[in-house]
């Protein structure tokens, strides 16, 4: 193959998110597309990138878009390029002129792209409020391996057993999704998916 072509909205999702790196399987960099359909609605949730390192660059290809680094409002209208280079910074964006659509690009500085786990857990949010969580356990588990990042994949992996009534194995992966990123430990304490095994003394405080 050659080349492979897709448009945004064909990739998108009703939460307004195109998955494009995950489509095309980009393996040098992430890449991803956020829509908003309503003013202020959100295009890039508040967020800073330590976890991963990343630089980002964000281009505003449809609309217009407020963005806010470390406190600073940069107004974005269509054809705007904002760059994030410090992963410590927090940033974000609103539209603010709609239908508006943000693309954005990260990785980091002269290491190889490594995919994060948060497209995987983005996309099982609408499973878990449907109910469906085998359906949510066995995408993990198709998946789990692909990630150095697993800490989330095996928190959301845990509340999927654990409402299935899956105790032992709810109760392994809690305590391995703590072990990988401890502040899913404060995330636990009141988490009703976990309700059902947060008795057990094996259960992270």
């Amino acid at each position: 193959m050659t080349h492979s072509t897709a448009t945004i909205a064909e990739l998108q999702g009703a939460d307004g998110w195109a998955p494009i790196r995950k489509h095309f399987d980009v393996r040098s960099f992430g890449v991803n597309a956020w829509s908003a359909q309503e003013a202020g609605g959100t295009l890039i949730p508040e967020h800073d990138e330590v976890p991963s390192g990343h630089e980002e660059l964000y281009l505003v290809t449809a609309g217009q878009a407020t963005f806010t680094v470390d406190g600073e409002e940069v107004a974005a209208p269509t054809g705007t390029l904002v760059y994030v280079p410090e992963p410590s910074s927090k940033r974000g964006a609103v539209a603010t002129d709609v239908p508006a659509t943000v693309v954005s690009m990260g990785a980091v500085p002269g290491q190889a792209y490594v995919p994060r786990s948060w497209e995987t857990n983005a996309e099982l949010l609408p499973l878990f409020e449907a109910g469906e969580f085998e359906e949510v356990k066995q995408r993990i588990h198709a998946v789990l391996d692909a990630y150095d990042d697993r800490g989330g994949l095996l928190y959301n992996l845990a509340c999927a057993e654990a409402r299935l009534g899956e105790r032992e194995a709810a109760l392994d992966h809690i305590g391995e999704s703590v072990e990988a990123e401890p502040r899913y430990r404060e995330f636990a304490q009141t988490d009703d998916d976990l309700a059902s095994i947060r008795d057990d003394e094996r259960f992270p405080r």
